[in-house]
């Protein structure tokens, strides 16, 4: 319970508030969502609060028999105001056809994703969630519904009015931020530039330090094959990695760099670096993901609350089969409930 006392005279911090987004409602988003809910530990990290529609839960809880019991409510406040004999749903508005084929991109799909995430991030601006965490939607679904976003990422910076934002990669001893993401890698090697390196680096040690980590330890990963054996194969290293590491130095950062990609994930894993700068977006999640698929966690950070995600997508070969896996969902849920206050205050961990 919130505010319970525990042994002694001390109060238990109340668990942290946090919104779980239910994804394309065609894809395995109401799935591992409903999953990872049957897990009990979960509501000892955290109060969580559902965004999205009954409907698109219950119509899989034949794959899903250990889904807990929901209650429908019609608001952030209604879920916050008292004790619920299920898991409280924010019913999102957003029409969801009944009709609509689990394991289809629709355009129905695409809205209602969107207006899952507009809700929650409307409720976690005005304070009344520490966090969220999101289950996947879908390219081609959002721009299906006219969605001008990519993705969660760009989505996000715009409804909170945020200048910038970052991923970060977390799995196991394993973090990761990218210099690029939703590019080709042709715009990505084009994008490798001495600002847009230093920019990341300064925000990696900036985001790491308000995570808890007061004194980070950087690396970026080199572009090109052995950081190019001193320009027989490309001069982005010279041009754009080195320049910026040198400049993070001078402002005080802890940074390395360029390191060879294959080897700059295996030594922070081993923990010679709080993090690993990426330069493109398969260079850090196939390490990421090879190193732990199912755990790896996606947070955005720079937003004025926490965001975590999976880091995979909808699915819709598997969609409605019972067969998605909810661990890289319940790791969202973990993280966000340990980071999401930490983030807003400042404090650290």
């Amino acid at each position: 319970m919130r505010g319970e006392l525990g042994t002694g005279t001390a109060q238990v911090a109340p668990r942290p508030v946090i919104g779980v987004t239910i994804g394309d409602p065609a894809g395995i988003g109401p799935e591992i969502v409903a999953k990872a809910l049957a897990h009990s530990e979960v509501h000892g990290w955290s109060r969580v609060i559902v965004y999205g529609q009954a409907l698109a839960l219950e119509r899989i809880r034949h794959v899903v028999p250990e889904m807990p019991r929901l209650e429908v409510v019609a608001d952030v406040r209604e879920a916050l105001s008292a004790a619920h004999d299920g898991v409280p749903v924010v019913e999102v508005t957003a029409a969801f056809p009944p009709d609509v084929p689990i394991g289809e991109v629709s355009e129905a799909g695409g809205r209602a994703s969107f207006a899952y995430v507009q809700a929650a991030v409307r409720d976690a601006l005005a304070g009344h969630l520490d966090g969220i965490a999101t289950a996947p939607i879908h390219k081609e679904a959002l721009r299906a519904a006219g969605v001008p976003y990519i993705g969660h990422t760009e989505m996000l910076a715009d409804l909170t009015g945020s200048s910038s934002s970052y991923t970060m990669f977390m799995t196991g001893p394993l973090r990761i931020f990218f210099v690029t993401r939703h590019v080709s890698l042709r715009q990505a090697c084009d994008l490798v530039t001495r600002e847009r390196v230093l920019e990341t680096i300064l925000a990696a040690d900036r985001y790491l330090r308000r995570l808890g980590i007061a004194q980070p330890r950087l690396a970026v990963a080199a572009l090109n094959p052995h950081a190019s054996d001193g320009g027989l194969m490309g001069d982005e290293e010279a041009r754009a990695v080195t320049p910026a590491v040198a400049e993070a130095r001078d402002r005080g950062i802890q940074a390395a760099g360029p390191v060879p990609a294959d080897s700059v994930f295996v030594q922070a894993i081993e923990g010679r670096h709080d993090a690993v700068i990426s330069l493109y977006h398969d260079q850090g999640h196939i390490a990421a993901k090879v190193y732990d698929f199912d755990r790896t966690v996606s947070l955005t950070l720079g937003l004025p609350f926490l965001r975590t995600s999976v880091d995979h997508g909808t699915a819709l070969d598997i969609a409605g089969t019972g067969r998605a896996r909810e661990i890289s969902m319940l790791e969202a849920i973990r993280v966000a409930a340990l980071y999401a206050r930490p983030w807003r205050t400042g404090t650290g961990r």
